[in-house]
């Protein structure tokens, strides 16, 4: 499994269509991929909101990312997270 930082920008449609159900609903969708979401922020700035999820793959991510688009017209810019502890050992390894 990989997290995953999905930051999502509301369109003036998708921000009047907010509703618990419809969280409900991303969290189901993004179950059907094999995936979790670890947690969820609305943010103020460049990103509405950010999801953090846990999914099998890269490619998982991909269909995640465009079907919560297409599902919710929220648009997502994914990106791969890695914790900065193997981010350590990556860099002392490969700069050995």
């Amino acid at each position: 499994m990989a997290i995953f930082f999905m930051f999502g920008k509301y369109s003036q449609n998708a921000l009047k269509d907010a509703s618990p159900q419809r969280t409900r609903d991303v969290d189901l969708l993004v179950a059907r991929f094999q995936g979790t979401i670890k947690d969820k922020y609305v943010l103020l700035g460049d990103s509405d909101l950010v999801l953090i999820v846990d999914l099998p793959s890269i490619e998982d991510a991909i269909k995640v990312s465009s079907s919560l688009t297409l599902s919710t017209g929220i648009s997502f810019r994914t990106s791969p997270a890695i914790p900065v502890n193997d981010f350590d050992i990556y860099v002392q390894v490969g700069g050995a």
